[in-house]
């Protein structure tokens, strides 16, 4: 693509990043800022629309199913029709059912909502593929991954804030039609900047005789092994959102004590996040994913003492730096190891992987906290722990490059690290 011609361009931390990167950074932040629709959608159904908790939970969890979805099957559109284009369209479809929205009548958001979340999971997995295809072979996938990330928690910090404002000065319906327009206009923006006519891999990878999806796979297990440990340990990532503040509620805490917790998430990703992926861009990323799920793993095990400011604290700092550590790697791990005509498909698994937890935490979570509490920890660090073993395991299994090699064919795939590996 266009991008990949700055390639060494950019002082600093994001040195190497592409243009069409940065490009890309800069509409997913303006698109972040106004995507805050989620965070009030449960509030806007049993508020303005005065459902039932039990319609608004359905209504909410179709459209998590729905985006969940999207992240998993939304490469598939990019590998066969051009990842642009998948882009281009999940965005205007996602627009245009946010801005109606208001309007429907409740039937119609049992339907419309879970299409407007399924597009906007296509849009997630095709500018993962996009990354991940603007960076050359050699290029700095950590840090393209990082800086797109950087963006996206950027805007969703302002989001929340400047939601609420628009909720209480305007209407909640409102929240829609500017979540709705935003996408709208990040479309329009990403059709500019976007190369209509890039290179052959990045507009369509798509070829009738390459190997499938899972033979692909199969042929590298440690990619596997990594996407079974990412929907674990999201299962109990998010349980900071699911049952963390129920947990703090029921020892007496505050729920300022718990918006200073997600202000602390958010605070210390935004200020680490991109240093550390810059100062450990050598690192095989593999070890640096395993490690990252260990702190997850060990953030809850710090609660099982109990529910002190001080463990409270403690708890989101080692989970935090866990985050920092496994997110970005293991995004571009997976870049790094996917086939070019299935950098899409390879690139959606890993979006759908990493937000399932979305979908899983709250009723695991739940049906765990609400039959054994005292369990609900000790299980959460056993299960990131055992993940993140699994991943430091994967890097003793073989990889397509090693066979070839053995085959006298030559390696393939990647060395261990983004400054070695193919573009995929």
């Amino acid at each position: 693509m266009r991008g990949s011609r700055t390639e060494g361009r950019g002082t600093g931390m994001v040195r190497g990043v592409p243009r069409t990167v940065r490009l890309l950074a800069l509409g997913a932040f303006l698109n972040a800022v106004v995507s805050f629709t989620f965070v009030y959608l449960f509030v806007y159904l049993v508020g303005p629309r005065g459902l039932s908790v039990t319609q608004a939970g359905v209504i909410s969890g179709v459209g998590g199913i729905g985006l969940v979805a999207g992240n998993f099957t939304g490469g598939w559109f990019g590998d066969r029709f051009g990842h642009r284009r998948a882009l281009l369209t999940g965005a205007c479809v996602s627009g245009t059912a946010l801005v109606v929205l208001p309007l429907l009548p409740v039937a119609a958001l049992y339907g419309v909502l879970p299409v407007a979340q399924y597009a906007a999971g296509v849009v997630r997995a095709a500018n993962a593929a996009l990354v991940a295809v603007s960076v050359p072979e050699g290029g700095s996938r950590r840090q393209s991954f990082a800086l797109f990330r950087f963006a996206s928690n950027g805007g969703f910090a302002i989001g929340p804030p400047l939601g609420a404002l628009v909720a209480t000065r305007l209407s909640y319906d409102w929240l829609f039609v500017a979540d709705g327009l935003g996408t709208l206009l990040f479309a329009l923006y990403a059709a500019r900047i976007l190369p209509a006519r890039g290179s052959a891999h990045a507009v369509r990878s798509h070829d009738p005789d390459a190997p499938g999806l899972w033979r692909e796979l199969r042929a590298r297990p440690a990619v596997l092994v990594l996407l079974t440990a990412i929907v674990v340990v999201d299962t109990v990532y998010r349980q900071q959102y699911a049952t963390l503040p129920v947990f703090l509620a029921g020892h007496g805490h505050t729920t300022q004590l718990y918006g200073w917790l997600l202000a602390l998430n958010g605070g210390v990703i935004l200020c680490l996040e991109l240093p550390a992926a810059h100062a450990l861009r050598r690192r095989a990323p593999l070890g640096l994913v395993g490690t990252g799920l260990l702190l997850v793993g060990l953030g809850y095990a710090v609660l099982i003492p109990g529910a002190g400011v001080l463990l409270a604290v403690t708890m989101m700092l080692s989970v935090t730096l866990g985050e920092i550590l496994y997110k970005t790697p293991a995004t571009a791990y997976v870049a790094d190891q996917a086939p070019g005509h299935a950098q899409g498909r390879f690139q959606s698994l890993y979006a759908g992987a990493s937000i399932s937890g979305q979908v899983l935490a709250p009723p695991l979570g739940g049906a765990l906290y609400a039959a054994a509490p005292a369990l609900l920890w000790p299980v959460c660090a056993l299960l990131a722990a055992a993940a993140g073993g699994a991943v430091l395991a994967s890097r003793r299994l073989p990889r397509p490059g090693e066979r070839a090699e053995a085959a006298g064919r030559g390696p393939h795939a990647e060395t261990g690290s983004p400054e070695q590996a193919p573009a995929g």
